[in-house]
C-alpha cells in the first residue's frame, strides 16, 4: 500500500481503535458493519493497499486455458502442397515487437480515479494496465476510463485495476457499495453470501469500465487491529485460519469473476504475522517452514479453483532467500511457478515500497529485477513523476535486455502473460 496514503490514515486517526459502529444492511439483510471494526470513512478509504472490460464469461476461464487459448491458433498449410506452415502464436507475434514497446506492456501506470486522461500518453505508449489511486470515484468514470481505453494501441484492451477490499480498503464505494472489511465476512458471511455481496460490487464494477480487483487478500492474520504501519493485515485478513481464509478467498474470488472482474490473489506467499509494513521499510514473514504450513495454502486453493493472477509481496521471507519476495527468483519461478504450477499473471506489490529502497533497488532497477525474477507485470505508487518514472521503467527494460541483464525470451514471456489475462490473441 502507498506510503503516503497511509501516512494520512494515521494522521487521521485512523489506526488507533476500533470504536463500535452502528451495523448497516445490504438489499440482502446481511449485516455489512465489522462488529469490531470502525466503519468506512472518507479518511479510511484513502488508505492505500499494495499497491477494457472483459465479459464474464471470459474472466471465468482458468490461466492454463486462457494462456492455451490467446497463445495458439490453428496451423495452416499452403494450397498447393499442404505443407505444414508454423502455426501463429502471441509469442511469435510479440517477438517482432520492439523492446520497448514489450517493456511498456509489462508497466500498470498509477492514476488519480477523478482525471483518469492523465495516463493517456503512457496508454498510448502501449502501458498494459493503469491503477486507479482515490477514494471517491466520479459518477463518470465509466465514460472517462472508455475514452482512456480508445487510445490503446491496436484496440488491445487494457488492464484498469483498482483495490475494492472492504472496510477501509475502497476506492469507489460511491458508485459500487460497501463490503465489510474482510475479517467481518471470514466471521460472519457464509461462502455464499461472501460471493454473492462480491459479484453484486463487481458487477457495477465492469460497468465501470474497471476490470481488475487487486484483492482478495489471502494472508492469514487473525489480529484484531486496524491495518498499521505495523501490521499491513489486520482486518484485512478474512481470518487467523487458513481453512477459513482459503475458503473465502476462493469465494471472493469467484464473486469477482461472476461479476465480470479479474481477481488478483495477494500478497504471496503470505504476509499474515509479519514484522513490519513493507510500504514503511525492510518486513520480514515468518519463517519459510511455517508460511509454507499456514501461509501457502490459501494461495494453493485459489490456484486449484483458477486464479487468473497472484501478487507478490515486497516482504523477505527468512528461509527463502535475502531479498524482497517481489524480487526473488526462488519465490516467484521455484516456488508460485514451479512447485504450485501456476500459469496465470504474476504482478509486484507497489515497487515505491520502503521495503524496496532498503534493498538496495531503484523503482526502474527493481522492475528489471522482478522481470528477470519471474513477475510479468510492475507497479508502482502515484506521485508528481508517473510520466518520467514509467519512462525510467522502460528505458532500464529495454537497456537490460540490450545489455544481457534480461533475457528478451522472458520480456515476451511477461508481455503473453499480460495478454493472455486479457484474452487478446494477436492472431486472430
Amino acid at each position: 500500500m502507498s506510503a503516503a496514503a497511509m501516512a494520512a490514515m494515521f494522521l487521521a486517526g485512523c489506526g488507533t481503535g476500533a470504536p463500535d459502529a452502528a451495523p448497516h444492511s445490504d438489499d440482502t439483510g446481511v449485516s455489512l458493519t465489522p462488529s469490531a471494526a470502525p466503519s468506512r470513512s472518507a479518511s479510511a478509504s484513502s488508505l492505500a493497499p499494495d499497491l477494457t472490460t472483459t465479459a464474464s464469461a471470459a474472466t471465468t476461464a482458468s490461466p492454463a486455458s486462457t494462456a492455451s487459448a490467446a497463445n495458439t491458433a490453428s496451423t495452416p498449410t499452403t494450397a498447393n502442397t499442404g505443407t505444414a506452415v508454423a502455426a501463429c502464436t502471441n509469442s511469435s507475434k510479440l517477438a517482432g515487437w520492439s523492446n520497448r514497446r514489450l517493456a511498456m506492456l509489462t508497466i500498470a501506470v498509477p492514476v488519480s480515479e477523478t482525471s483518469v486522461a492523465d495516463a493517456t500518453s503512457e496508454v498510448t505508449a502501449g502501458a498494459g494496465g493503469v491503477l486507479l489511486f482515490g477514494s471517491k470515484a466520479p459518477s463518470d468514470l465509466g465514460a472517462r476510463l472508455k475514452t482512456l481505453k480508445s487510445h490503446v494501441p491496436g484496440n488491445r484492451g487494457l488492464l484498469v485495476m483498482t483495490d475494492e477490499e472492504g472496510g477501509g480498503i475502497q476506492r469507489m464505494a460511491n458508485l459500487v457499495g460497501d463490503l465489510p472489511w474482510p475479517a467481518y465476512m471470514g466471521k460472519h458471511w457464509t461462502t455464499a453470501q461472501i460471493q454473492q455481496n462480491v459479484t453484486k460490487v463487481a458487477k457495477k464494477m465492469s460497468a465501470a469500465q474497471v476490470n481488475m480487483d487487486l484483492a482478495p487478500v489471502v494472508d492469514v492474520d487473525g489480529r484484531n487491529v486496524a491495518p498499521s504501519k505495523t501490521n499491513p493485515d489486520g482486518w484485512r485478513s478474512f481470518s487467523g485460519d487458513t481453512a477459513v481464509v482459503s475458503k473465502a478467498g476462493v469465494a471472493y474470488m469467484n464473486g469477482l469473476r461472476a461479476g465480470g472482474v479479474i481477481p488478483v490473489v495477494k500478497h504471496f506467499p503470505g504476509i499474515g504475522g509479519s514484522t513490519y509494513n513493507s510500504d514503511f521499510g525492510p518486513a520480514k514473514t515468518l519463517p519459510w517452514s511455517t508460511v509454507q504450513k499456514v501461509g501457502i495454502p490459501p494461495f494453493t486453493a485459489a490456484i486449484k479453483a483458477g486464479a487468473p493472477a497472484i501478487m507478490v509481496s515486497n516482504n523477505i521471507v527468512p528461509g527463502l532467500g535475502t531479498n524482497p519476495a517481489s524480487l526473488s527468483p526462488t519465490a516467484i519461478t521455484t516456488e508460485l511457478r514451479g512447485k504450485l504450477g501456476f500459469k496465470g499473471l504474476v504482478l509486484t506489490d507497489s515497487l515505491s515500497a520502503k521495503a524496496i529502497s532498503a534493498a538496495g533497488f531503484s523503482v526502474p532497477s527493481a522492475a528489471v529485477q522482478a522481470l528477470r525474477s519471474g513477475a510479468d507485470m510492475v507497479m508502482f505508487d502515484l506521485g508528481s513523476n508517473v510520466s518520467s518514472q514509467t519512462s525510467a521503467i522502460a528505458t532500464a527494460v529495454t537497456n537490460a535486455v540490450s545489455s544481457g541483464k534480461l533475457a528478451r525470451s522472458r520480456l515476451i514471456d511477461a508481455a503473453g502473460h499480460v495478454l493472455a489475462v486479457r484474452h487478446v490473441n494477436l492472431c486472430s
